[in-house]
């Protein structure tokens, strides 16, 4: 059961600013096998990870060419951005940056600078609320500002946690009625809404982080805000596709994926992959995949969807389909420039700000509320944050 607004503590929207330029925020991912290695130490830097380790994660991108699909995803979403930008007449050039490849946050902050943008606003490529999709970007962008000597110059605001926008899950709606249908074809003629399930799969991520996520006063259960809004959005998709004259009801539930770290530690269960096994011995006879918890056809959705769970649902017999992630649907593109409307001025007189959400958790905060999903490690400086 989703939580409702009342869990929340409340939200106020920004007044909305001046901005000079719109930076698009994102993980970063190698374009070669000589910069795999060096990708993979990024990501887990000061965890001690030995490199033999790191390799067993390095097959996946090897198996590709050691090119991650994320780089040309994200030119191709700036690319976007700026064309529906300059449809509409706003002058914000779109810059991009990287946790952690290039082209990196601290690069992209002096290239705006030197442009003479001092007040940027960042639009980053996760949707949801935890320390690795919200926070651990905010800290990134402090630390690049302080490391440009940026801090005191450049002004980087965020838009809003966008799970539950229109723009966002439409996209997750009419893919996953025609992922339906081809499973339900892939069966055959006696096929019936009974033996179709639909997984609507996100990264795993320790429980503990899971509790954490979300505003520390917050009520939204034993998975915080990550769990609460993937649940409340997958039951939005579901309703969705119960209404109107073409309506199909079929089970779902919610699985997790691309674990990693100590098997010691808790981590969100089921894996999508347990959850398929599970199914088929239950006489499923077809399973439906939506990368809920993602933007684009990733690492994480190329690799651990489309190869291993495919595969573990073909050696278990049954019809698969994966739902396309939002990438450049324009759709998406169209939802993502209206976040950055909600929040930028033009200077000529506003009209009412439209803040839609489609889940009783929303519309998110426009600025992540004090000690917002918590850094395990210990607290670092963020920026688009309460003090």
């Amino acid at each position: 059961m989703s939580q409702g607004a009342a869990s929340l503590p409340a939200r106020d929207p920004q007044p909305r600013t001046r901005y000079d330029a719109v930076l698009l925020v994102s993980f970063g991912g190698p374009e070669g096998q000589d910069d795999v290695l060096p990708f993979l130490r990024n990501v887990t830097r000061g965890r001690g990870i030995p490199d033999e380790r790191l390799e067993e994660v390095a097959h996946h991108y090897r198996h590709f060419g050691g090119v991650s699909p994320i780089n040309d995803q994200n030119r191709a979403l700036r690319a976007a951005l700026t064309a529906e930008l300059d449809r509409r007449g706003l002058d914000l050039p779109v810059y991009w940056g990287n946790r952690n490849w290039d082209p990196y946050l601290s690069d992209a902050l002096r290239a705006a600078h030197a442009a003479g943008h001092r007040r940027l606003l960042a639009v980053v490529t996760s949707a949801y609320s935890s320390y690795s999709s919200c926070r651990q970007y905010r800290e990134d962008l402090a630390a690049a500002l302080e490391e440009t000597g940026l801090t005191a110059e450049v002004q980087v605001d965020k838009v809003r946690q966008y799970f539950d926008h229109p723009g966002f899950v439409g996209p997750f709606v009419s893919g996953t009625r025609d992922a339906i249908r081809t499973v339900l074809d892939e069966i055959g003629p006696d096929a019936g809404p009974g033996d179709v399930h639909v997984l609507f799969s996100t990264h795993s991520i320790p429980t503990v982080t899971a509790v954490a996520s979300g505003p520390p006063t917050a009520d939204l259960g034993p998975d915080g805000a990550y769990g609460a809004q993937h649940r409340a959005v997958a039951e939005v998709v579901m309703a969705a596709l119960a209404s109107g004259t073409d309506a199909i009801e079929v089970d779902w539930s919610l699985v997790f994926q691309s674990r990693s770290g100590s098997p010691h530690t808790p981590w969100l269960e089921p894996d999508v992959n347990d959850a398929i096994g599970e199914l088929a011995s239950r006489g499923v006879r077809g399973v439906v995949i939506v990368p809920l918890g993602f933007v684009s056809d990733h690492m994480e959705v190329v690799w651990d969807l489309d190869e291993e769970a495919t595969a573990t649902a073909r050696d278990a017999g049954l019809a698969v389909s994966r739902v396309p992630t939002p990438g450049v649907d324009p759709t998406f593109v169209t939802g993502l420039v209206d976040l950055v409307e909600e929040r930028h001025t033009t200077g000529e007189p506003d009209g009412p700000v439209d803040r839609p959400a489609l889940t009783p958790l929303g519309p998110w905060y426009d600025v992540c509320r004090a000690g917002c999903c918590a850094n395990p490690r210990g607290e670092r400086p963020a920026v688009a944050g309460l003090a």
